[in-house]
C-alpha cells in the first residue's frame, strides 16, 4: 500500500488491499527570477531560505495527520520522505506515533523546481538534518538527486516514475529474500510536496492526466494491482545514468510503476479539523505535450519552460511574466 502526504507523505501497502498519501502548511519564501536568489522573512533552521519550517498550523496538521494514519490496516512501517525539513516536521510525528524508529531522506521525491537558467538550492545534508530529526538514516542513499537546473513537467513525472520504480524493487527484493516471515514492509508511507504528489499518483496508475488532489495534509490511498517480476531477485531498473540524466521508465498507458496500482482513495481531508486547503495543481495550459511552455523564439527568456513551487513569484509561470509582473 502506498500512502501519500504533502508537504507530503506517501503510503505504500505491498501485500494489503490499498495505499494512502497525505499533504501540509508552511512559510514561504522568494525567488529572484533574474538571479536565482532566495530569501525569506522566517529563517529556516537549516539557513536554506528555499527550505522553510512548518508553520503552526501545517504543526497542528502533522498530528492530527499521525492520529489517522495510526488507524489505517496495515500501518506503515517505513517512511520514505522529501530531504527538505518540513516534510520532516510534517512524518516525525507519524514515526512517534507509530514507533518507527528510521526515516529515509529521499531526494528522488523531493521538491519540483521549474527549468532556469540558474542552480536551485538544493536540501540539507543527513548530517544535518539527522541533527534536528534523530531518525533520519545518514547512512541511506537516494535512488537519484534531481538537477539543481530545474525540471520541466514531463522531467517531473519521470523522475517520480524512476524513483518509485527504484523503491519499490528494492522492497520486493526483500520480500522475496524472507519470504516465510518477512521483514520486508508490508505498507511504506511517502513524504513530498504537491507537484510532486501529483506526479507520483499519476505513476502509479498509468495516467499522465490523472486528476491527483493535493490539499495540505490530504490523503491518498493506492492498491496494488499485481507484483512485477523480479527475475532471480536480481534488478530490473537500471542505476542512474553516468551523466545524471533520469533513465526512462514505461509507465503511461495505463502501465504504471511496480506492476501497477489502484487509487482507493483521492487526497482525502476528513480527519483535519479545517478539511480540504490549499488544493495546488501545475498551472496553465497542461495537455501532456505542453510539458515545456517556451516564450517565443528570439525573445532573452526563449527555451524557458514551467516554474516549479518557489521557483519564481508564482508556481506555473513563466519567468518573463513573473519579471513583468514584479515591476507593475
Amino acid at each position: 500500500m502506498f500512502l501519500g502526504v504533502r508537504a507530503s507523505s506517501f503510503l505504500l501497502i505491498f501485500k494489503a488491499p490499498y495505499t494512502p498519501f497525505p499533504q501540509l502548511i508552511r512559510s514561504n519564501w522568494v525567488t529572484d527570477p533574474s538571479t536565482g536568489a532566495t530569501s525569506a522573512s522566517i529563517l529556516s533552521p537549516t539557513n536554506i531560505p528555499s527550505d522553510p519550517p512548518l508553520a503552526a498550523h501545517g504543526v497542528d496538521q502533522a498530528h492530527e495527520l499521525a492520529e489517522y494514519i495510526a488507524t489505517v490496516d496495515p500501518t506503515p512501517t517505513r517512511i520514505y520522505c522529501s530531504p527538505f525539513y518540513r516534510c520532516l516536521q510534517t512524518v516525525d510525528p507519524v514515526a512517534e506515533k507509530l514507533g518507527i524508529q528510521e526515516l529515509r531522506a529521499e531526494n528522488g521525491i523531493g521538491e519540483w523546481y521549474g527549468r532556469a537558467r540558474f542552480e536551485h538550492p538544493s536540501p540539507a545534508s543527513p548530517e544535518l538534518l539527522h541533527a534536528f530529526f534523530p531518525r533520519v538514516l545518514t547512512t541511506y542513499n537516494p535512488v537519484i538527486i534531481p538537477s539543481t537546473k530545474g525540471e520541466s513537467v514531463k522531467e517531473i513525472h519521470d523522475r517520480a516514475a524512476y524513483a518509485l520504480s527504484r523503491i519499490i524493487e528494492a522492497i520486493d527484493k526483500e520480500h522475496l529474500s524472507n519470504p516465510n516471515f518477512p521483514t520486508a514492509p508490508k505498507a511504506i508511507l511517502l513524504c513530498a510536496h504537491a507537484a510532486t504528489n501529483i506526479a507520483i499518483g499519476r505513476v502509479l496508475v498509468g495516467d499522465e492526466n490523472a486528476d491527483i488532489k493535493t490539499g495540505t495534509c490530504s490523503l491518498s490511498v493506492y492498491q496494488r494491482r499485481s507484483v512485477a517480476h523480479v527475475p532471480g531477485g536480481k534488478a530490473t531498473v537500471p542505476p542512474p545514468n553516468s551523466d545524471g540524466t533520469v533513465p526512462q521508465v514505461d509507465w503511461t498507458g495505463g502501465r504504471g510503476v511496480g506492476g501497477g496500482w489502484i487509487q482507493k482513495v483521492n487526497g482525502d481531508c476528513s480527519f483535519l479539523k479545517n478539511g480540504e486547503e490549499r488544493n495546488w495543481w501545475f498551472s496553465g495550459e497542461e495537455d501532456w505535450d505542453y510539458a515545456v511552455k517556451a516564450v517565443e523564439a528570439g525573445n532573452v527568456d526563449a527555451g524557458l519552460e514551467v516554474g516549479g513551487p518557489g521557483t519564481v513569484a508564482q508556481a506555473g509561470k513563466l519567468e518573463r511574466e513573473a519579471q513583468m509582473e514584479a515591476k507593475i
